[in-house]
């Protein structure tokens, strides 16, 4: 599977678990290039929980994600002749700047291969942090895909494949996150009763629930997935991985078909002390817009996908819970869409069908006898058709409370206007408003 790979490969034949052992020597090995990040009390999140919560920042990493520590330590295991014949990597965007880094730190030719979602700005970081000495090829549609035209490319050339989860010197460097935190607190005269985990490929929860399982055995460890990429809630219900047919791409640090053969394997030995949630990519948006607002971090969708499942949570009050925000790799191009999301999640925007009788002072009657004294049309796309009776208009409408839906339609069924709500998830909403 992971052609060109020698040290790094799952076997699930032959089961090698990760222990604090494994994870303190990894830490020890790249101290003097990754610096440990902040562990950062969050007054707002305390407050609206009614616990201790901390927000570990690997957003503030030099590659903007805990990415890095991964790729840095399974690069920094190659041997002479692999580092020689190169390495290859397949990414989102995160995992690429992790190797990318590592390349020109210890000067090994890379070839990353990332898919079209991928966000500009990552692109760019990619080839900021590699320099001379990667080369970044952008295609297929998913990161699967991307990966599929990686393990061919350094299977021809005899290069290594670093994984960016599936491999079990990925997640014993992603596992450093999690010593790092419980070292911190510590330090603070306190202990981990929750940590909430951010999950794609699974190599940063099967780390940290490694880590945890014998350093901390009492700590509750929830992964967080996004909706519309569950691929660990697959795997789980299925009893293996299994690849999804369809996803979402927007979460795209964690939008992954198909969940680490190695990392499952980690996570179902721990499933005692492993919950799952998964956060609607509305509601992931949502947290952006407040981490932003109010913290001044600006996170990825994934970044934000732990404090997104906080909301799933019974929350011991006056616990200590850590949220890891994995990722600020964030094109700030997205907002526009990112604020759609959260607002349609949230209650607050909708969008309807509306016909409008071909007789004068019909929009009037819409705006006057239908529309709300707070609502606000924020789109409003008019199609007339010839030899017809009634002319249809897609509108856009955002309230100040979700509350004031049921009166609004309330007022649209006793018009003589024809309005039908379109609802998110349907394939006509998909179809005429998200496409």
């Amino acid at each position: 599977m992971n052609a060109g790979t020698e040290h790094t490969q799952p076997s699930t034949s032959n089961y090698q678990p990760v222990h604090a052992a494994d994870i303190q020597a990894a830490q020890a090995k790249i101290s003097s290039v990754i610096e440990p990040t902040p562990l950062q009390y969050c007054p707002r999140l305390s407050q609206q929980y009614e616990a201790d919560i901390y927000l570990k920042r690997e957003d503030l990493q030099d590659v903007r994600s805990y990415k890095i520590r991964g790729a840095y330590y399974n690069i920094s295991r190659l041997s002479d002749t692999q580092r020689a014949s190169g390495v290859v990597a397949a990414s989102a965007g995160n995992h690429a700047q992790g190797v990318a880094y590592a390349c020109r730190a210890m000067g090994i030719q890379g070839k990353i291969f990332v898919p079209k979602p991928t966000p500009k700005q990552k692109r760019d970081r990619i080839l900021v942090h590699g320099g001379d000495f990667v080369e970044l090829v952008v295609t297929g549609n998913t990161f699967d895909e991307a990966a599929e035209a990686a393990r061919a490319d350094a299977a021809e050339r005899g290069a290594t494949m670093i994984e960016p989860f599936d491999a079990r010197d990925t997640v014993i460097g992603q596992g450093t996150v999690a010593a790092e935190i419980l070292a911190q607190l510590t330090g603070l005269g306190r202990e981990l009763d929750t940590i909430m985990v951010p999950v794609g490929g699974g190599g940063l929860l099967g780390g940290i629930v490694s880590y945890v399982a014998d350093m901390s055995p009492r700590t509750a460890v929830v992964g967080v997935e996004p909706s519309g990429a569950a691929s660990l809630h697959a795997a789980l219900e299925h009893g293996s991985p299994v690849t999804l047919t369809d996803i979402d791409p927007f979460v795209d640090g964690a939008a992954v078909k198909r969940i680490g053969e190695f990392p499952f394997e980690v996570i179902e030995h721990n499933q005692g002390r492993t919950h799952l949630l998964r956060a609607d990519e509305g509601a992931v948006c949502t947290e952006m817009l407040a981490l932003y607002q109010n913290e001044g971090i600006i996170a990825e969708p994934a970044g934000a996908l732990s404090v997104a499942g906080l909301a799933g949570m019974k929350i011991q009050p006056g616990s200590t819970v850590v949220c890891v925000i994995s990722g600020g790799n964030n094109d700030v191009l997205r907002y526009a869409e990112v604020m759609e999301r959260s607002l349609v999640h949230r209650g607050l925007k909708h969008y309807f069908l509306v016909n409008f009788p071909q007789e004068p002072g019909q929009l009037r009657t819409f705006l006057t006898d239908i529309l709300g004294e707070d609502d606000d049309i924020v789109l409003f796309e008019y199609l007339k058709k010839n030899n017809r009776e009634t002319g249809a208009a897609l509108v856009g409408i955002e309230l100040t409370r979700a509350s004031d839906l049921e009166p609004l339609l309330e007022r649209m069924a006793d018009s003589v206007i024809e309005c039908r709500q379109l609802k998110p998830g349907t394939p006509e909403y998909e179809f005429i408003v998200a496409g």
